[in-house]
């Protein structure tokens, strides 16, 4: 027997089908059909969608890295040199990512949120509860683009629509079938990183241990490293945050929760955890085998591609659940696991619970609904175009 999920988490996951297929309409259904919790698919690599074997992939750095034929490093090594965390491994890695953790601490992050976020936060709130229709994904874009300006040294101004949308263009050509950029895409994407580079420099120079640029100095990186560095952190820190933000509290909205959650705030982090577990914004990570072993019943060899399909692997339950918090007992895979676990995951928590806190807050003045919504299409993180927030049916006149 088939378990349907509930009529409000239907009309939710009916909306989540089409932001996928939106952003990805070859790879989604391709993937999306598999059954098997591993499987060889021939041109993509070993795609794995079982959360156990996922999970014990991520944290084999002996078998699997990052840094091999079809990995991270073959996208974005080209474009940001060879040191940004995202393309390491080893003592290296580590090495940089426990200097580089005192930045992103849950005080330290909660600190920058507050200090950069609190006004922007209140006006969301007092506007919402006026009565005004805000637009989400032009909301989270401006505060994850505040947020990693002060984080890398940027003036708040470079961070802008514009940038958004270059660099969209450069995770936009990335594609599962194509382990690398071409000759023309890299020249682009060095082109728009350029864009950052020079104000970054500036927070590289001065040598401001509270910025990213800053820190790095101080551990001994050259100039360019810490430039490329800061363009991961733009490309990593902004476009998966303004993607979740609107998905989650369209989420809310279809299932009955927004309203719920403005006076039930015990439930909050399982919902933002729930919102996570089946929106999973980084759909797939990828891996290269360094030595043979198996997953699952499949052999891998050296210089083969892993694909881990986390959003399968987090679609351990239908629909949408706060109370049960299916969400639980996958320990946030959806920010990886092991060495690689996201660094910035305290500094997205930090900013989503301070959005949606603006949002319930001015639910519980006034009953709020999504008035309008449209998806992103050729985008590489699932996404909303645009989500128009407002007074509900029942809402004050």
């Amino acid at each position: 027997m088939v378990t349907l999920a509930p009529a409000p988490d239907r009309t939710a996951m009916r909306w989540e089908e089409r932001v996928m297929r939106a952003a990805h309409p070859i790879a989604y259904p391709m993937l999306a059909r598999i059954t098997r919790p591993a499987l060889r698919v021939p041109g993509i690599g070993t795609v794995v969608t079982d959360a156990a074997l996922l999970r014990a992939v991520l944290m084999d750095t002996v078998s699997y890295t990052k840094t091999g034929p079809g990995a991270p490093s073959e996208l974005w090594t080209p474009v940001l040199g060879p040191r940004v965390l995202l393309n390491m491994e080893g003592a290296d890695h580590l090495e940089l990512r426990r200097r580089l953790a005192p930045l992103f601490t849950p005080a330290a992050v909660g600190s920058l949120v507050d200090r950069t976020l609190g006004g922007p936060f209140e006006s969301l709130r007092a506007r919402l509860a006026a009565g005004e229709r805000v637009e989400l994904v032009a909301e989270a874009r401006r505060c994850a683009s505040a947020v990693i300006s002060t984080l890398v040294g940027l003036p708040p101004e470079v961070v802008d629509d514009r940038l958004f949308r270059r660099i969209a263009t450069v995770t936009g050509a990335v594609r599962l079938s194509r382990p690398r950029m071409t000759p023309a895409q890299v020249r682009h994407a060095r082109e728009v990183m350029a864009e950052l580079t020079g104000h970054a420099a500036e927070a590289w120079r001065r040598g401001d241990p509270d910025t990213v640029p800053g820190r790095m100095r101080e551990l001994g990186l050259d100039e360019e490293e810490s430039l490329g560095a800061v363009g991961a952190f733009v490309l990593t820190g902004t476009e998966t945050l303004v993607a979740y933000l609107p998905r989650l509290i369209c989420l809310l909205a279809d299932t009955g929760w927004l309203g719920r959650l403005a006076t039930e705030r015990e439930h909050v982090d399982p919902a933002i955890a729930e919102g996570l577990r089946v929106t999973t914004p980084s759909p797939v990570m990828l891996r290269s085998v360094v030595r043979e072993s198996c997953i699952g019943d499949v052999v891998v060899r050296p210089g083969e591609r892993v694909v881990l399909a986390t959003f399968l692997a987090d679609r351990i339950a239908p629909g949408f659940d706060p109370v049960g918090n299916p969400a639980a007992s996958l320990r946030q895979l959806w920010f990886g696991a092991g060495s690689h676990f996201c660094l910035g995951a305290p500094l997205a928590m930090a900013q989503i619970r301070g959005m949606l806190s603006a949002v319930l807050d001015a639910a519980v003045e006034q009953p709020l609904e999504v008035h309008s919504r449209r998806v992103a299409r050729g985008v590489l993180i699932p996404g909303y175009r645009s989500v128009v927030l407002g007074r509900g049916v029942g809402g004050r006149a």
